[in-house]
């Protein structure tokens, strides 16, 4: 069956394997091959769930693959994908059938996550502190984490601007972020991971202090102008989308001809932490 609507795409990690899951319909649908990889280590994991889904209806089970659902989760390439995906309870039939020792240390941990959702529309603050607890595990500075926070909520605060200027399509949200980003850096979000060389890994989570400061910038500053000149439809916003932008690019080129040095830097926000931590040391 097709699901493509309502969704919101997430990364759980079990035993240090990440594994794309989505909220539809208020529940979690986990990544299929994703949890097979996770559980078997095989390097074809499309391969095995291919094999194990035609296990599966010749022993009777064909009801398990009726449940499946065509999701979009971001590939490792960064592209939305339909991929197979499965509710707790369709994951938990599948992982019955994987003769592997984490199978039993799995189960415990869906059940785990499974319900976080749940407790999340309740209480959205968990997902926040959740997502606080997990820089900080990644090595992160309280500062950092703080501006990241920060950046988020801009960047929500902005996205949920545009769909109420009527920016729907998904794709419309890259463009206009790229507006921003070039009009603040210089260099669009490919080009800036590019510049940093990163290839999965989540750009802002690899920016510094500054780079952290002018993305909010030229995104807090697109929400302002849009909302006092009631921009609406995509061209209006583009138009906006550059203007805040420049507004942070302007500001950047000031504060780097006042300091002498580049705002954008190659180098990754871990790295640069745990290069000064050698150095302490």
């Amino acid at each position: 069956m097709a699901l493509d609507k309502n969704l919101s795409t997430k990364i759980a990690i079990f035993k240090s394997k990440q594994i794309r899951r989505t909220i539809y319909n208020n529940e979690w649908w986990f990544s299929v091959v994703d949890v097979i990889e996770a559980l078997t280590a095989t390097e074809r994991p499309r391969k095995y769930w291919s094999d194990l889904k035609s296990k599966l209806s010749t022993e009777g089970y064909g009801e398990v693959s009726e449940k499946i659902g065509q999701l979009k989760l971001t590939a490792p390439d960064g592209k939305k994908r339909e991929t197979d995906c499965a509710n707790v309870e369709t994951l938990l039939r599948i992982v019955q059938s994987i003769p592997s020792p984490k199978a039993e240390p799995f189960k415990r941990w869906l059940a785990k996550v499974g319900c976080e959702r749940i407790k999340e529309i309740d209480d959205p603050e968990l997902a926040t502190k959740r997502t606080r607890a997990l820089y900080k595990a990644k090595g992160y500075s309280d500062a950092w984490i703080e501006k990241r926070m920060r950046g988020i909520e801009v960047r929500e605060t902005l996205t949920d601007e545009w769909k109420n200027r009527d920016i729907l399509e998904e794709r419309n949200y890259a463009i206009l972020t790229a507006e921003i980003s070039k009009a603040t850096f210089g260099m669009t979000p490919s080009q800036y991971k590019k510049f940093k060389n990163l290839k999965r890994e989540n750009l802002r989570d690899h920016m510094d202090d500054l780079e952290l400061i002018f993305s909010m910038l030229g995104e807090a500053s697109t929400t302002e102008i849009a909302r006092n000149k009631n921009a609406q439809g995509f061209y209006e916003n583009e138009s906006v989308a550059r203007q805040g932008g420049t507004v942070a690019g302007n500001a950047r080129k000031e504060l780097e001809k006042k300091s002498g040095k580049k705002v954008s830097t190659r180098k990754n926000y871990l790295k640069q932490l745990k290069d000064t931590k050698r150095l302490i040391k």
